[in-house]
């Protein structure tokens, strides 16, 4: 199991029709490669059946390499698949059930897609039993279109000078503003497109380790 103080560095969010040059598995794996952290698996048009069996092979990918698989909104997915956690979005299962039922070890994040939704989750539980916050989106990106506003930079500053949990930035994160994003405050980033259709996936992966490195050590 991940030490969950240690929610940091690069984190890969997935999604297949993106995979232009290598399939998901291979993508997967030669991230891990190059060192990601984190693998999510999303699935937002699959059949549930299809779901489990990409959950299955992706952790037997990852497993050698100690990197957890968290599930994008279903609980029930990662439980069939014996996955580390989930990832919760504003609409999905109260993350508070989600805990109750998974337990404390799984690793449990939840999107913020606004100001408001921090202050309702401080108002309801001010000490949440959450491993990290995501600030989404921190630019507006095409793999996620039915978001609100983009939060900027000046939102990811925000959040982290608001709790003491970890921040993963996703949204529109690229190798080329990685640095600026990392300054202003997130612990981890998540990336989509800029791993999953990298021709060379364990290269962009190394990359943006870097200049995460180069920041936070």
């Amino acid at each position: 199991m991940v030490n969950k103080k240690q929610i940091r560095g690069v984190y890969l969010v997935t999604d297949r029709p993106l995979c232009i040059h290598h399939n998901l598995a291979e993508v997967v794996k030669l991230a891990a490669l190059g060192g990601v952290s984190f693998v999510q698996l999303r699935e937002k048009e699959t059949d549930s059946r299809t779901f489990l069996e990409l959950a299955k092979h992706l952790i037997e990918i990852l497993r050698p390499f100690s990197i957890p698989l968290l599930i994008n909104d279903r609980l029930d997915i990662c439980l069939a698949a014996g996955a580390e956690g989930v990832h919760l979005g504003q609409s999905d299962l109260p993350w508070w059930e989600a805990r109750r039922i998974l337990g404390e070890q799984a690793i449990l994040g939840l999107s913020l897609e606004t100001k408001e939704d921090y202050f309702s989750l401080m108002h309801t539980h001010p000490k949440p039993e959450l491993d990290y916050l995501a600030v989404s989106p921190v630019f507006d990106t095409n793999t996620k279109t039915n978001t609100k506003p983009a939060w900027g930079l000046m939102g990811v500053t925000w959040l982290k000078n608001q709790t003491n949990l970890p921040i993963v930035a996703i949204g529109g994160i690229k190798e080329s503003n990685a640095e600026a994003i990392i300054e202003a405050g997130a612990d981890s980033l998540a990336v989509v497109s800029a791993i999953c259709s990298a021709k060379d996936p364990k290269l962009a992966t190394e990359n943006l380790l870097k200049k995460f490195h180069s920041i936070k050590e």
